[in-house]
């Protein structure tokens, strides 16, 4: 099975556990590409609640900003999981790198799964408009990135407290 998930939802709402189960049910090694950097305890927390989550059996690579690179280097038909595309995100906003240029070498690279890949990412924009112009341009990219991302998948599940929604 070769082909792109994707997983999106608001903060919370069982992206990662969901799709880490998805993952888990085709046979491993399973690999983790993960984009956090952890720069207080509580991101440390975070990540490492995550790591025990997953348990043994995953191949984890920290991909903080060349997820293009990171995919490009999985093998041929292993199951692979990107956690988060929004962290991704604002790991190259704080960086001031060219965003879309960005986007589009990983669009490239996603359009092409070796395997069956699975993408989570943050919905950002169903809530209020931020009141400042830094969360505003974070709001906006991310959309556009989503969009991106979801119109190369050919699943999209949407998250809503713990329950998958199938879009497409």
């Amino acid at each position: 099975m070769n082909g792109l998930t994707f997983i999106i939802g608001g903060a919370r709402s069982g992206k990662s556990r969901h799709a880490e189960e998805m993952v888990t049910a085709l046979p491993g090694p399973w690999t983790y590409i993960a984009t956090a950097q952890a720069y207080d305890e509580e991101m440390r927390e975070r990540i490492a609640e995550h790591r025990a989550r997953r348990g043994a059996g995953w191949h984890t690579v920290d991909a903080p900003l060349d997820l293009a690179g990171a995919l490009a280097a999985q093998p041929q038909g292993q199951p692979v999981l990107l956690d988060c595309l929004t962290l991704w995100l604002t790991n190259h906003m704080l960086a001031g790198h060219d965003l879309e240029a960005e986007a589009v070498r990983l669009a490239t690279v996603l359009s092409s799964p070796r395997g069956p890949w699975f993408v989570v990412s943050n919905e950002v924009g169903q809530g209020i408009v931020p009141d400042n112009a830094l969360a505003r341009r974070f709001r906006d990219e991310a959309g556009r990135l989503n969009q991106k991302v979801a119109s190369i998948a050919g699943t999209v599940l949407f998250m809503v407290a713990g329950l998958p929604l199938k879009v497409r």
